[in-house]
């Protein structure tokens, strides 16, 4: 065999292995990327239900506590939301989504409160129905924290 035909046949094979080896980083690099931006973009589109679970909760459950008729459009909202809650988040955000909606739905058939017991619901913190929701949703922030690594 020729050693001229050696070297260009080397140089063919090392010109392939070096364009291979660059389609593989640059597909390596798009890859992780795109996971890094779908993980970001699921995170922000779960801290945006969760923050309108959140005030609407908070103000169907302070709407529960003064009255006993429901405020239905506010009450359809909250389960809509954890509706949403259930199509994308961890079964223990949704767990404690649903212990919420069934508290509201209690606390409209409890006498209203007078101000006192609010005052002393407060003292004890038993006004706090958000409170293990949060910390649900912070642990599963957590988690998709850790795979994006």
């Amino acid at each position: 065999m020729n050693s001229s035909l050696i070297s260009a046949l080397a140089a063919l094979v090392g010109a392939g292995i070096g364009g291979l080896t660059s389609v593989l980083a640059s597909w390596l690099t798009q890859h992780t990327q795109v996971k890094a931006e779908w993980l970001a973009h699921d995170r922000a589109r779960r801290q945006e239900v969760y923050r309108e679970f959140i005030e609407d909760a908070s103000k169907c459950y302070v709407h529960a506590l003064q009255h006993n008729e429901p405020d239905l459009a506010t009450l359809g909202s909250v389960f809509a939301k954890i509706a949403r809650i259930r199509v994308q988040s961890s079964a223990d955000v949704v767990t404690e989504a649903d212990r919420i909606g069934r508290r509201i739905v209690d606390t409209y058939l409890a006498p209203d409160k007078r101000f006192e017991e609010l005052r002393d619901m407060l003292a004890n913190n038993s006004i706090d129905i958000l409170g293990p929701f949060s910390d649900a949703c912070r642990a599963e922030f957590e988690k998709l924290r850790a795979q994006q690594f």
